[in-house]
């Protein structure tokens, strides 16, 4: 599984990728975490609000940090 964090470097950005980091390595999920920073990268995915996050290319949440256990439940639908 291929996980992207999209977001410039804000606060809100550095929270989701530590909670995906967490909740990849507690629940044993196969999946390489990276960050995009690059705003037209981002620009790519049609986010126009950051953070978001990305499942295997397709923007599962953006704009908000969900909680862990909702990142659970996007990661585990997807495996």
């Amino acid at each position: 599984m291929e996980i992207k964090i999209l977001g410039t470097g804000c606060p809100k950005c550095k929270t989701l990728e530590k909670l995906t980091r967490e909740v990849v390595e507690q629940n044993g999920i196969d999946a390489t975490v990276t960050k995009v920073e690059d705003i037209y990268q981002i620009m790519k995915y049609g986010v126009m609000t950051t953070p978001a996050l990305v499942v295997n290319e397709k923007v599962e949440i953006k704009g908000r940090i969900p909680s862990a256990n909702e990142i659970k439940q996007v990661l585990t639908k997807t495996i």
